[in-house]
C-alpha cells in the first residue's frame, strides 16, 4: 500500500497550494504562518506538530471553513470532475454523529443537505458503508457502536460526497492501538482504491510515518513548516513494515525534526 495512484495525468498536479498564508484570530492570537505548501493530487501527506501549532487551522483553511488573514489558498478540482469547483471531505477528531438517528441517516446527511435524489442517495450511502465495513450496521444507532465503528461512520459520511480531497483531523487519536492500526490499514486501502488526496493531521510520529508519503513537521505557534521527510519505500505498509529497520529509521528522523518544536527552538 505504499504507492500512490500511478496515473501520469495526476503526477505533479497540485491539489492544494498555500502561498504566504497566515491566520491571526480576532483575539490577536497568531495561529499560523506564514506557510508555503504544495500538495500534489493523489498524495498522502501528514501534518505533524505540537498541540496548538495550527495543524487544525491549516485543514480548516484548505476546507474553506475559515479565511486566511493573508496569503492565498488554492484548491483545484480533479481533472475527471465534470462539474465546476471541487469536493472536499472532512473527518474531525470526534465522530460528531447525531445520536437520535441511524448510521444510514448520519452518513446520508450531506446528500440530504445537497438535495441529492433519494434513489441515488441510497446507492451512495450503501457504497460508502460497504467501503468502511459498516454495511451490516446501517440501521444501528451511534450508541450501539464502538469507538472505532463510530469513526468508520464518520469516515463514510465524508466518503459519501465522493471527495477529491479528504481532510482528516486526528481522527484516530482517541482509539486503542489495535483499532487504530486496523483503521490505518483500511484508510490506506481506501486512499489507493479511490485515488484521493489525503491531508492527515496527527500527533503521532509512528502514525505519520506509517501512513504518509510526506511528513510535514510544524513549529510551535504560530505554526510554520520546519521540515519535510519523504517516506520513500517500496515495502507494503503492513505489520512487517512497522517492524522494519527502515520504519524505525524514518521514525527517528521525524522525531529529531519534531524535537525543536518542544524546546522552543524553531528550525526555519
Amino acid at each position: 500500500m505504499s504507492s500512490p495512484p500511478s496515473s501520469e495525468s495526476r503526477a505533479g498536479v497540485a491539489a492544494v497550494r498555500l502561498r504566504g498564508v497566515t491566520k491571526v484570530y480576532d483575539s490577536g492570537v497568531a495561529a499560523l504562518g506564514p506557510i508555503d505548501l504544495t500538495i500534489e493530487r493523489g498524495a498522502f501527506v501528514s501534518l505533524l506538530g505540537p498541540s496548538g501549532c495550527g495543524k487544525s487551522t491549516a485543514l480548516r483553511l484548505i476546507a474553506g471553513l475559515v479565511a486566511p488573514s493573508s496569503g492565498v489558498v488554492e484548491v483545484a478540482a480533479a481533472s475527471t470532475d465534470a462539474r465546476p469547483g471541487h469536493r472536499i471531505g472532512f473527518v474531525f477528531q470526534e465522530p460528531t454523529l447525531m445520536p437520535w438517528t441511524s448510521v444510514r441517516d448520519n452518513v446520508g446527511l450531506p446528500l440530504k443537505l445537497s438535495h441529492v435524489p433519494s434513489g441515488e442517495a441510497r446507492l451512495r450511502i450503501d457504497a460508502a458503508l460497504a467501503q468502511v465495513g459498516l454495511a451490516d450496521f446501517a440501521e444501528a444507532f451511534p450508541r450501539e457502536l464502538s469507538g472505532g465503528m463510530k469513526m468508520r461512520a464518520s469516515l463514510a459520511r465524508a466518503l459519501v460526497t465522493r471527495p477529491d480531497i479528504l481532510l482528516m483531523d486526528e481522527p484516530f487519536a482517541a482509539l486503542d492501538e489495535i483499532t487504530r492500526f486496523r483503521l490505518n490499514d483500511d484508510l490506506l486501502a481506501l486512499w489507493r482504491s479511490l485515488n484521493m488526496t489525503v491531508v492527515f493531521v496527527t500527533h503521532s510520529v509512528f502514525e505519520s510515518v506509517y501512513l504518509s508519503q510526506r511528513v510535514l513537521v510544524m513549529t510551535a505557534r504560530p505554526g510554520r513548516l520546519s521540515a519535510e521527510i519523504r517516506i520513500e519505500t517500496d515495502a507494503p505498509r503492513d505489520d512487517a513494515f512497522r517492524a522494519s529497520p527502515a520504519y524505525a529509521g524514518y521514525c527517528r528522523r521525524v522525531s529529531d525534526a519534531l524535537a525543536p518544536a518542544y524546546t522552543g527552538v524553531h528550525a526555519l
